[in-house]
């Protein structure tokens, strides 16, 4: 098959992109609607979704978000302070402008915040596997969230954090296995100090994101030590 360049100008910008012979469109400057709708097709527009990570205190709730979106470890950071951070990335060539909720720590007599179910899409629910208090509280963050969201299905992840202190470990892995397996979730370990699982928790988040939107059933046995 023959490829023709066509240069886009759009919004002052000249783009350049590669399009199959087959759409029909020749030559080399092309401004049209028609250009536009055929760029359309090729390029997927960027999609937004809107992240929630919820757990007990000093969880790293914001390490391993400021680890994804800054790539670097922040070790201190205010624990009472709810902020949102946005970052764009690319999953199976979708680009995703992501805003991320780093929500403030909660235990079991907090009142789940309706805010935290305005125009979310996917959440990441964190405990740490130093802390026999955040696994117990993971649990009743999620039964609060199912009382907020009533019978719609929402895409979650359950993530073991601060895999790399193994000597305070009193989480096992198959601990925090079997409580994602009871929720049909998927289950990853990580560790706010490697950039490469804070990246691989919210690409899976996304892609869980992706699947309830598309109708698939959630990954229920996926599990990952990263």
């Amino acid at each position: 098959m023959g490829v023709t360049l066509i240069y886009l100008r759009d919004q002052g910008m000249l783009s350049r992109l590669l399009i199959n012979n087959e759409l029909g469109l020749k030559g080399e400057i092309c401004c049209s609607a028609r250009c536009l709708d055929a760029w359309k097709k090729i390029m997927p527009q960027p999609k937004s979704r809107k992240i929630a990570v919820l757990g007990y205190r000093s969880v790293g709730k914001s390490s391993l978000t400021i680890q994804f979106v800054e790539g670097q470890f922040v070790d201190s950071y205010d624990p009472t302070i709810e902020n949102t951070f946005t970052k764009t990335i690319t999953v199976s060539g979708q680009e995703y402008h992501l805003q991320l909720v780093d929500t403030a720590g909660q235990d079991e007599y907090s009142i789940f915040p309706q805010s935290y179910t305005i125009d979310v899409d996917g959440y990441i629910l964190l405990f740490s596997v130093t802390s026999y208090k955040s696994f117990e509280v993971v649990r009743v963050i999620h039964e609060k969230l199912l009382d907020m969201v009533g019978n719609l299905q929402v895409p979650i992840i359950l993530v073991g954090n601060k895999k790399d202190l193994h000597m305070e470990r009193v989480i096992s892995f198959e601990e925090g296995r079997a409580l994602a397996e009871s929720w049909s979730a998927p289950f990853l370990e990580s560790s706010a100090k490697e950039n490469q699982t804070a990246v691989e928790v919210f690409r899976r988040m996304i892609l869980e994101v992706e699947k309830m939107e598309a109708g698939q059933p959630p990954s229920r046995t996926s599990c990952l030590i990263m």
